[in-house]
């Protein structure tokens, strides 16, 4: 018999994390529910891209405990990460500029096999992982676009092919930071409808400063300031709390 799957997709407690002598994350505690739509917020500096770091292994907390799908993860490589099924998107673009979109997202699909170290074998031989790659780059509306090398698409379109390339490893939990920074206002309904249309069986935590747009996506919201959780809950219930409009809102 299968075990039941846990209910929360991801459980942080306690975490701390400090550089020198300033703690950039000050017992962290949150539980979010599988499917679930989060949105992190905060003014600059409160420790928000530093979660997400933590959370994707890319840094270290210098205490707590991170559990993906009641498994903790929190001594696990980025790579062991992702085989569990967390996948994210960074605040700065990281793609491989001189590479076509397809292999940026055939790599991003490569690092998920054994076969990753096998660095000698050219891309073709991955002819799976290619023909998986054109067909997320076509849900993300690139695919006309595949061959062409990434030097040379729009800064949205970049945006996007991270995006697939998230979506390509088919994550269970999703972190997407500032998905929408520096998009044009027809971008940033492009990219909003692509954010909405991924099924519930992906959990979605999201950082973005455009309140507006990612409010419509979000169903609950956590305030961090000064590397503390503020304010914790239900979308609407955290917006109108007066600590939010104080530390964030600026009303």
């Amino acid at each position: 018999m299968t075990p039941p799957t846990p209910n929360h997709a991801l459980e942080i407690i306690e975490l701390n994390k400090a550089f020198g002598g300033l703690r950039v994350t000050q017992n962290i505690s949150l539980k979010i529910l599988q499917g679930e739509r989060r949105l992190i917020i905060g003014p600059n500096g409160a420790g928000k891209t530093t979660l997400f770091n933590q959370i994707s292994g890319d840094m270290r907390p210098n205490s707590g405990t991170i559990k993906l799908f009641g498994t903790d993860v929190t001594a696990l490589a980025p790579y062991r990460r992702a085989h569990l099924g967390l996948s994210r998107t960074y605040q700065i673009i990281t793609l491989f500029t001189a590479d076509t979109l397809e292999h940026n997202v055939t790599l991003g699909l490569l690092g998920l096999r054994p076969s990753r170290w096998q660095m000698w074998r050219p891309l073709s031989f991955y002819r799976d992982l290619a023909s998986e790659a054109r067909r997320t780059l076509d849900t993300v509306g690139l695919l006309h676009l595949a061959d062409h090398p990434v030097s040379e698409i729009a800064y949205g379109e970049k945006r996007r092919v991270e995006l697939a390339m998230a979506l390509a490893q088919k994550p269970r939990v999703l972190l997407l930071d500032e998905p929408l920074a520096g998009l044009s206002n027809s971008e940033r309904t492009t990219v909003k409808s692509l954010i909405a249309s991924i099924p519930r069986q992906t959990t979605v935590i999201m950082i973005e400063h455009d309140m507006d747009t990612a409010l419509d996506l979000a169903e609950t919201v956590t305030l961090l300031n000064y590397g503390r959780v503020i304010v914790d809950g239900a979308r609407n219930a955290v917006i109108a709390d007066e600590r939010t409009r104080e530390v964030y809102l600026g009303d």
